[in-house]
Formats: C-alpha cells, structure tokens, sequence
C-alpha cells in the first residue's frame, strides 16, 4: 500500500518511486488527487523541500500533473502530438526534416508484379520467407543471431518491444539528445527517461556507467550508427567499452535502433551480443523509401513471442506484399548498387558541410547518417536568421534532455556545392566563432 511505503521512504527518490508503484500497479489511477506537499512532508518524516523535489521528479516523468492552486493528480497518459508543419517562404531550402533524397531511391515500384503480389490467407507466417532469408543473411554477416520479426517501421518496433517487456513507471536508459518521436513514445508508455550523454561516437561509457549506478532501470534505447539528431556512430573500441559497462547490469534490456542501416555511412557494431533481452531493428524507410512501412526486428524469442502476439491482435501482420516487395529489391544487383550510391552521396554531403564549418572554425557533429548537429549559443535566433537566407533548420529544443543547444542540419538533400553556402551563413550568423577558435 502507498501509505505503508511512504512511511519508510526518507529522501525524494524513495517518495516519487512509492507513488510511482502505486500508478504502475493501479492502486492510483489517472485522475485521482494526491496527498499535499505538507501532507506527504509529515507522513514521511522529510521537510517540505524533500517531498516538493519528489512532486517535481514525476511531473517531469509524466506520471503526476499539478497546476497553482490545485491538487497534484495522476496524469493522463498523453497523446503523441501531431505534426504540423508550416509552410515555408518561397526559395528557401528544407534541410528541417531527414527525409531521404528522393533522386537517390531505388525504383521500388518497377518491381511490382503478379509474383510479388501472391495469394496471402491469414494462416501465413507472419515473416514472408523471402523477407526472412535476405535480412537472416545481413544479421548473421553482422554477429546478430535471433529471432526475426517483421513490423511496420523503427518507431512502430520499439513502441512495440517497449510495450511487451516494460510497464509505465519503469526508467529507460537513452541518449541525450534524442529523436523527437522516441521522446513522444517515452512518454505515452509512461516511462521515465533516464538521460546518457553522447559524442561523435555515440553514448559515453562514463555517463553511461554513472547513470546505471544512480538509477535502477529496465531497458537502454541505443543507436549504434547515423544518431538522430547528433549524428554519431560507434567505433570498435566505443562498442567494446559500452559492453563493458553493460555487463554490471545484466538484467538491462538493449534495444537497437539501427534505423538508417542500409545507407549509414558507417559499419555495424552491436551491443546486444550474449545479452538475455534485446532487440535489433532495422528500417528500410531511408533507403528504400518511407511510405513501405517495413522494418525487421532481430531478438530473443521471448520479445519476438510477445510482439509477434500483441501484433496479430491489431494489424495482425505486417504486409506480405510489402516484405516480398522490399526482399526482391534488395535481392537485385542493380537495386543493390543503387542504394550502395546513395550511401556514398549521403557521406559526401555529410562531409561537406562538416568540413565547410570547420573551414570557418565552426565545430560539428556527422559521422554517420542524414543529419550534422551544430552547437550554438542560442537555437531560435540562429534558426530564424538561418531562415532569411533561405536555409530552414531545425532547433535542437524538443531533442534535449539536458545537452546543450544545437541546430540540427538534415543533409539528405544538400548537395556538395550547396554546402559552403551553408556553412557561410553560419559563419555570419555566428560573427567571431573563427577568431575564438583560433585563440584556443
């Protein structure tokens, strides 16, 4: 009972996680009013102080809302916001969003035919055999042994391994700064965000190891390569040393975004290896084009059991046609050839612009994938004025936890002669960056 917890929680974090167990486990439930700050303070033996930071700790988790005047309550689960997109001014050139270049997509439709399309009842494997042997064969060249399963694009597979294995209140290890959408997900499910910082090669082993010691948590969101927004990607040796880390806590879930796989500029390294719960996903949204919705999912065959199940009681499947769609373009040499390009032209970009900046003494952040991620003072005045020269960006805001500002560039459409136009505006948008860079 929440009553008999409090009485024995002495310091903040013991408060927000009794309270958080009595959400998890429904004995409160969304809407019902809490006890008063004072009222807590004295059931707990801790000044008002204490249980206020407590307060605090689950309004920023999500799980308690409270307003001036009124009661804290338990919140609603939120909604994931919609996208709105505004128009842009004519002229200016979006590299807001990471939307791969459309001149780099293979023909997908150019291999639609009777055979592709077949005879699919409701009795069929819900993995199609084509499907299954192309990506068993990139998995396995790569060191990842599992069970694969097929599923409606990257965020639809953690969303779905996250909602099998973990309940709402439970803490999830993830980089910071973040993919926007991931956030949103975070929050739906209820789960607590525990923040890791990152560098050009990914999360940093020390931040990491500090973070497990000061939080138990469930599960660890990682992606090994073109890091969305910051653009990193493990190294051998970064691998080895998050393994390291991961392995005092064995209990740990690794979940793998490896969203932008067949075009990230970058090799495969993984973490998952000798781990009990994990989860490899990979989409074929970057270099095959977003609207086929098809990822596939390498992991234990419990979490494969799991989702495979709460699948077939929704959509039921991901579509056969698709998934045979996808294994006939990446089973033809042309079409092979043609995404090995445009990882190429991806990379060539990406490099550009980063060494465009450094030319202006501008530090940035693109080892892998479609973005580049450039710290700044100040994110909106930057954006805005970024904008009067016909460059939209995108603020770093809504992907920070506690990582400093930044603008994140989306190079998929930027072309090698574009980018020292962009990093100029830069430079004039941040006067003096050269002469500091010099003077250290």
């Amino acid at each position: 009972m929440l009553a008999d917890d409090l009485k024995g929680s002495l310091s903040s974090q013991q408060i927000a996680e009794a309270i958080a167990r009595a959400v998890s486990n429904g004995e409160l439930t969304h809407g019902d009013p809490l006890p008063s700050i004072r009222n807590i303070a004295d059931t707990c033996g801790v000044s008002p102080g204490t249980a206020a930071l407590a307060y605090r700790s689950l309004r920023e988790r999500g799980i308690i809302t409270s307003g001036h005047g009124r009661r804290s309550r338990v919140a609603d689960r939120p909604p994931l916001p919609r996208q709105v997109r505004l128009p842009l001014p004519p002229g200016v050139h979006d590299l807001s969003t990471s939307s791969p270049d459309p001149g780099l997509l293979p023909d997908v439709g150019g291999f639609l035919s009777r055979e592709v399309y077949g005879d699919t009842l409701y009795d069929t494997e819900p993995v199609e055999a084509s499907f299954r042997t192309v990506m068993a064969a990139q998995f396995a060249a790569d060191g990842i042994h599992g069970e694969l399963s097929a599923v409606n694009g990257a965020l639809d597979g953690l969303e779905r391994v996250l909602a099998a294995r973990l309940r709402p209140g439970d803490a999830v290890l993830v980089e910071d700064p973040q993919w926007v959408s991931s956030l949103a997900l975070f929050r739906v499910l209820g789960l607590e965000v525990v923040p890791v910082a990152v560098d050009e090669r990914g999360m940093r082993p020390e931040a990491l190891a500090e973070a497990i010691r000061s939080r138990h948590c469930s599960a660890i969101v990682v992606t090994p390569r073109a890091q969305n927004p910051y653009g990193s990607a493990f190294t051998t040796e970064r691998a080895e040393d998050l393994r390291r880390v991961l392995a005092t806590a064995p209990e740990l879930m690794v979940i793998e975004d490896d969203h932008a796989s067949l075009i990230a500029g970058a090799p495969p390294t993984t973490l998952t290896t000798g781990r009990e719960q994990w989860a490899v996903i990979r989409s074929m949204s970057k270099a095959l084009g977003p609207d086929l919705r098809v990822a596939i999912m390498a992991s234990d065959d419990e979490t494969a059991d799991r989702v495979q199940g709460r699948l077939m009681l929704g959509p039921g499947w991901v579509s056969h046609l698709a998934q045979r769609l996808v294994a006939t373009v990446l089973n033809d040499p042309g079409a092979r050839q043609q995404v090995a390009e445009a990882e190429r032209t991806y990379t060539r970009r990406r490099e550009a612009l980063v060494s465009g900046l450094a030319e202006h003494g501008i530090p940035s952040t693109g080892r892998s994938g479609l973005n580049v991620l450039v710290p700044v003072p100040e994110e909106s005045a930057l954006a805005s004025y970024l904008l009067t020269q016909g460059w939209a960006v995108r603020s770093g805001e809504s992907f920070r936890l506690r990582s400093e500002p930044f603008l994140r560039v989306a190079v998929a459409t930027l072309t090698e002669e574009e980018a020292p136009e962009l990093a100029a505006a830069f430079a004039r948008a941040l006067p003096g960056r050269r002469a500091r860079s010099r003077a250290y």
